[in-house]
């Protein structure tokens, strides 16, 4: 998501009700992967980070599995998710080795210190705000390594599913030129573990009409870009006519100004998200269960 004055207001208010609460590393802590990871950007921070927890976390009711389906589930840990989102990102960040495009995960916040939400099991804290490369948790950022290269080295993170939950960073470099979205489809494909199920799903609509047109026109790239590398995590649409709808038409579901206007339409809060992944819980279930090589297939 493109950087607003409400990252900064609710980081704000959230350090000065929390303090800046361990951020640095945790010697006694031990660390054991997620089964179930999802990274994703600043909507996660914003209101979807729960949600994702709460949805992931209970897959067998929300899913209603048979078959196969169900049979997969009892290869991981449902209860063993957790979720990252990391403020103005995108996949090309997490496959950044230097640069900006590194720096907008492994930079600290020059005003607040932390740079993400992070929720589940990958944060048992009572503060959900942290700095990448700082924690047990968060070692994502070695010289000369992309985040995903040190994520992902061997002995740390091993999930049995990786869900991808990006768009708005990377809406204007997808729409405006499919090539960069061709590239970016290719190079996850080289940064990802061979074996390693993924999902890729877009993010929830902005509330403005101008914005949500152009992660309409990305996210058809993005997903063109997909099939024509080879589908290397199953798409599921975020931006539907359904979606479009919905948080276009309810203010509530976003931040509004005592006078009651959105004043941030870029991060749908939790109600917003909750009602996005009532929404799109069936194309997600679905996209889970074809990663994990079931019956399902993503829309």
């Amino acid at each position: 998501m493109r950087k607003t004055r409400g990252w900064a207001v609710v980081l704000g208010r959230c350090m000065a009700v929390m303090g800046m609460l361990a951020t640095g590393p945790v010697a006694a802590e031990s660390f054991k992967s997620p089964d179930i990871l999802v990274l994703g950007d600043s909507q996660i921070s914003f209101g979807s980070g729960p949600v994702f927890v709460d949805f992931l976390s209970d897959l067998e009711t929300r899913c209603a599995p048979t078959g196969r389906d169900k049979r997969r589930l009892r290869n991981l840990d449902p209860q063993n998710t957790g979720v990252i989102g990391v403020r103005s990102s995108s996949i090309h960040s997490w496959m950044a080795r230097s640069g900006a495009a590194k720096g907008s995960i492994c930079d600290i916040d020059q005003k607040w210190k932390v740079n993400a939400g992070t929720y589940g099991v990958v944060n048992k804290t009572d503060n959900p705000f942290k700095q990448m490369g700082q924690g047990r948790n968060y070692q994502f950022c070695t010289a000369g390594k992309s985040p995903f290269e040190a994520m992902f080295r061997e002995g740390y993170y091993d999930p049995d599913l990786l869900i991808l939950s990006f768009l708005g960073n990377a809406a204007r470099r997808w729409a405006d030129n499919p090539d960069l979205a061709v590239k970016d489809a290719q190079r996850l494909s080289a940064h990802l573990p061979k074996d390693l199920p993924c999902v890729f799903m877009t993010t929830a609509p902005a509330h403005t009409n101008k914005v949500a047109n152009l992660r309409e026109r990305a996210q058809t790239n993005i997903k063109n870009a997909f099939a024509k590398t080879g589908n290397r995590c199953v798409f599921v649409e975020g931006i539907t006519p359904d979606t479009v709808a919905a948080n276009q038409s309810t203010p509530r579901f976003f931040r509004r100004n005592d006078a009651g206007k959105v004043k941030d339409p870029y991060h749908p809060n939790e109600r917003g998200a909750r009602h996005f992944f009532d929404l799109r819980g069936p194309a997600i279930c679905k996209a889970v269960f074809s990663a994990l090589g079931g019956t399902g297939s993503g829309s």
